[in-house]
């Protein structure tokens, strides 16, 4: 979210995820081994730093923060996903450092890009999974609740999205061949307005275009959004949605109105999502993991 300058973490050293061999779709993990329902972790816009504070916020604190929180009170989550904005003005050094935290993540973590990242960068400091697009950091994790579905919502150079025509058939495959499994589809930025006039402007550019995409698909059970820096939950066309707080800061509220040239962070506490998929239910948990004193 917000205003612009692509993912991932040591996904190769948990044993219990196979690149291509146990399906052949390509773009696809595999989880095996867990236990249902299955437990996940959601985190969103981290706006990471290595050096400087970013409105008056510590990243570094922040982020330390939550991966204590996670490997604390929920080491047995089967995956990690975070749904982009991972640094915030995308430099070699703020993606090595970020790497440096997210390895002491306990669960796996599946890292995604936002309007903030550098996919060059990415893919210099970071090893990407081998089922990944190769022009983009999008890719689908095979796990015993479903099929969870990670998008590229990048429009290079600018704030808002887009899902091109490459990205959106590489989606509809996956769809086609998932026949019954349950999908779940994680993206950065809303493909919706959700009442926010300030960042409404941000959204996705073709937003009409994805949702007249998945409509017809039945199994995709749930959205999961970043983005916007609050917690917001609705439907549309009958499909739910979630968008999640950032670990950083948090955008304020519509009301009272503000603008951008007012803005500055709420003084909300950053949250994290608990996720929990079973066979007829989908929860989301937005669980604070540190006083909003800590980094600021």
């Amino acid at each position: 979210m917000f205003h612009t300058t692509g993912m991932f973490a040591g996904l190769l050293d948990f044993p219990e995820i196979a690149f291509g061999k146990h399906h052949p779709l390509p773009h696809r993990l595999a989880i095996t081994e867990v236990i249902e329902p299955l437990k996940s972790i959601w985190l969103s816009d981290l706006h990471f730093s290595a050096v400087d504070n970013v409105l008056g916020h510590n990243p570094r604190a922040r982020l330390t923060a939550a991966v204590e929180f996670i490997n604390r009170h929920h080491s047995d989550a089967g995956f990690c996903i975070i749904s982009g904005d991972l640094v915030n003005r995308g430099s070699k050094s703020d993606y090595q450092q970020l790497k440096h935290h997210l390895d002491k993540l306990h669960p796996p973590c599946f890292v995604m890009a936002g309007n903030h990242d550098n996919r060059e960068l990415l893919r210099a400091c970071f090893t990407l999974p081998e089922c990944s697009m190769s022009d983009f950091i999008q890719y689908g994790i095979d796990t015993p609740a479903g099929l969870m579905l990670c998008l590229d919502t990048q429009k290079t150079g600018h704030d808002s999205g887009e899902i091109c025509g490459k990205r959106l058939e590489w989606l509809h495959a996956q769809l086609q061949q998932a026949g019954d499994t349950p999908v779940y589809l994680f993206m950065h930025h809303p493909p919706m307005n959700l009442g926010l006039p300030m960042q409404d402007t941000e959204n996705l550019d073709n937003g009409d275009d994805l949702l007249a995409l998945i409509r017809p698909f039945a199994n995709i059970k749930h959205l999961f959004i970043g983005h916007v820096h609050r917690p917001i939950c609705g439907s549309i066309d009958h499909l739910p949605f979630t968008t999640m707080r950032s670990v950083l800061y948090q955008a304020p509220a519509p009301i009272p109105d503000w603008d951008w040239d007012s803005f500055a962070p709420a003084r909300e506490a950053p949250q994290l999502g608990i996720v929990t998929f079973e066979a007829q239910q989908t929860t989301v948990h937005f669980t604070q993991f540190c006083d909003y004193r800590v980094g600021t």
